[in-house]
């Protein structure tokens, strides 16, 4: 045998175990979902929630940028923040920090730097797999400071091609159909 065809099937090994490990890997598969774009598909929402990889250092390699800009029910709506995605025990920790400087994109140096008030608007939940995707709930006001408004304990479904978000108390939802990649 060849030394190259050792080369190419040692290669080929190599990239079927990276993709086996990554089929195992729940964080892996909420990036998976989340990556790509998404549109409002509820009445009254029409926001654009764009979810773009971006490399904060090598122990987060599934960070996402997240960008939502567009209307809900009428007003103008323009956000964006770092997606961190994390094990924690048996579910997945999904950190927010908003951005609040409306000029920074995935693409802008800033986008994996924040400002003393950004850290501290910081929120946070937990997601577990259910069915073909994931759930959880955030916890009451905790990202109050950091969605400008959302206020409230919000549920949390993600499965391939879509997002639903609900308030639990008021049954207000949000529901998004990925557009693309």
């Amino acid at each position: 045998m060849k030394r190259s065809s050792i080369a190419e099937i040692l290669a080929i090994l190599l990239a079927f175990s990276s993709l086996v490990s990554a089929a195992n890997n729940p964080v892996y598969d909420i990036a998976n979902i989340l990556s790509g774009t998404f549109q409002g598909s509820t009445p009254g929402n029409e926001l654009r929630l764009d979810f773009r990889p971006v490399t904060t250092d090598s122990q987060h390699p599934y960070d996402l940028f997240l960008e939502v800009t567009g209307k809900y029910l009428g007003q103008n709506v323009r956000r964006q923040g770092l997606l961190r995605l994390e094990t924690q025990g048996r579910g997945v920790y999904v950190g927010y920090v908003p951005k609040f400087d409306a000029t920074v994109t995935a693409l802008s140096p800033d986008a994996t730097r924040f400002t003393e008030s950004e850290s501290n608007a910081a929120c946070g939940f937990t997601l577990r797999a259910l069915g073909d995707g994931f759930a959880g709930e955030t916890t009451p006001s905790a990202c109050a400071f950091a969605l400008r408004g959302g206020t409230g304990k919000w549920s949390i479904e993600l499965e391939p091609g879509s997002i639903r978000l609900r308030n639990v108390e008021s049954g207000e939802t949000m529901r998004f159909r990925r557009q693309g990649k």
